[in-house]
This record gives C-alpha cells, structure tokens and sequence, in this order.
C-alpha cells in the first residue's frame, strides 16, 4: 500500500510540475536531511553544526519553492561551509555538511530538471524510467544468476550481475523512453544514460555505505513497510543530480529557462 500511494504522488505531482513538483522535491529534501542527520547522530555530536544545517536546507527549500535556484545554491554552499566550521571541535561538522550537500542538491536537482514546462516532463520520464528499471532489473537478475559480489563490504546484496543487466537495461529504458518522445535518437542518448544509470548503482552504494557506517538497516522509519525516504531515492537524486551537471556541461542550445535547456540538452528537444 505504500508504494501504490506513494507512486501514485510522484506520478501525480510530475505529471503537474510546477509548485506541485517543487513541493515533492522539498518534502524529499527535507526527510532525506532529517534522516541522514539523524542516522549521522549529529544533533548530539554538534548540536550548533546541526543547527545550522537545518537554516540551511530549510532556507534551500524556500529558494526551491519560490523558483530562485541561485539562492538556494548559494543556501546549500554557505550552510555546509557553516556546519564545517560550526561542528570542527566535535568532529561532527563534516556529516552535518554531508547532509545538507545530500539533501539541498538532490531537491534543487529534482526540482529545476522538472521546472513547469512540458520538457521538463519528459526529461524527468527519461531520468524515472533509467533509474526504475535499472533497479528493478539490477535486483531480480542479480538473485536469479548470483556470482561475485560488487561492493560486499558496503552491500553484501548486490552483484556484478545484477549490477551489469541493471546497467544495460537502464541505458535502454532509456533511450526507449527518448525515441518515444523525440521520435529520432542522437549519439549522445545512450551516453547520457549511461552515466545516469551508473550514477543510480553510485547513489545506491552511497547511502547503503552511510547505512554501514553508522550501524543502520534501514535510513528511517518515514514509509510504513518500507523504512526511510533515503531507502527510496538514493538512486533516484544521485541520477538527478548527475542530469542536472550533464545538462549545464553538454554544448549550449538556444533555449530559455533552466528545465528547457536541461531536457534539450539531455534529449534533444
């Protein structure tokens, strides 16, 4: 029940784009630092570090909310500098900076790559149907064939097989999903997601090394039956966060807006 309800909010709020998506990607954000944070023990390691990231991130979703990208990076940058410094005594500044680049990136990421255009929509269709069906294939070819593990000490439960036809079956929801909406491809598409899908397995190990780290199953106890939101996304904002770079790096178009630009830049629109 939870994941029908909860696809059925994603699904809904991308469909609307707008404040409607800027407001997921603040709820995300918001539950992604608290459970970091919290996982990092960091309002009892450096109270004033931890403090300050909270401004931080909460001063980022008002910039994500109100369509002020500079700010909120501006937000991001100055909070993680000010936890730094805050927490440098009691050795707990660091995680406390961690969790707000975490966090604030991953909503700003999700957020502009949306924006309220219909190209928007679709390079956030692009970015969904890499990172679900890298998952999905990932976890279900990776018990049926078995072999070496790929990163037993950060997670035992994960194999190069899986992580191989997690790869390869991402890369080509991919460019499915790219020739359905530009009806044509470009050299550049399997390229793009690749990197997305990789940068979903580097998010998935991410979080499941900060689980080890600090002793934790799961990265909350947020979604009843599935454990925290960090569980959920930690795939889905490393590959957004990944588009948002690839889509400021790859040659300029003419196109204005953020959201625009990003999806001409990812898929050619």
């Amino acid at each position: 029940m939870s994941a029908v309800v909860l696809g059925i909010v994603v699904l809904a709020a991308t469909w609307a784009g707008g404040l409607w998506f800027r407001s997921l990607a603040v709820v995300i954000m918001l539950a992604v630092h608290y459970e970091f944070s919290t996982m990092a023990n960091a309002p009892a390691r450096a109270p004033l570090a931890n403090a300050i990231g909270w401004l931080a991130v909460l001063a980022t979703a008002l910039f994500v909310l109100t369509s002020l990208p500079a700010m909120a990076l501006a937000a991001i940058v100055i909070g993680a500098c000010g936890a730094v410094f805050a927490g440098v005594k009691r050795g707990g500044g660091w995680w406390s900076a961690t969790a707000v680049l975490y966090a604030g990136f991953s909503g700003l990421a999700l957020a502009e790559i949306r924006g309220d255009s219909l190209s928007g929509l679709f390079a956030m269709l692009f970015i969904y149907a890499i990172v679900w069906t890298g998952d999905t294939m990932a976890l279900f070819c990776g018990r049926a064939l078995g072999g070496p593990k790929l990163a037993p000490r950060i997670s035992p439960g994960k194999t190069w097989s899986g992580a191989v036809f997690g790869v390869a079956a991402g890369v080509g929801a991919g460019v499915g999903t790219a020739l359905a909406v530009r009806q044509g491809g470009g050299a550049t598409i399997p390229l793009v997601a690749l990197a997305l899908v990789v940068a979903s397995v580097v998010g998935d190990l991410f979080e499941s090394w900060v689980k080890r780290r600090f002793g934790a199953k799961d990265s909350g106890h947020l979604i009843p039956g599935h454990g925290g939101v960090m569980d959920r996304v930690d795939g889905l904002v490393f590959a957004a966060f990944a588009a948002f770079v690839l889509g400021n790096l790859l040659p300029l178009t003419d196109r204005a807006g953020v959201a625009d630009e990003l999806a001409a830049r990812l898929l050619g629109l």
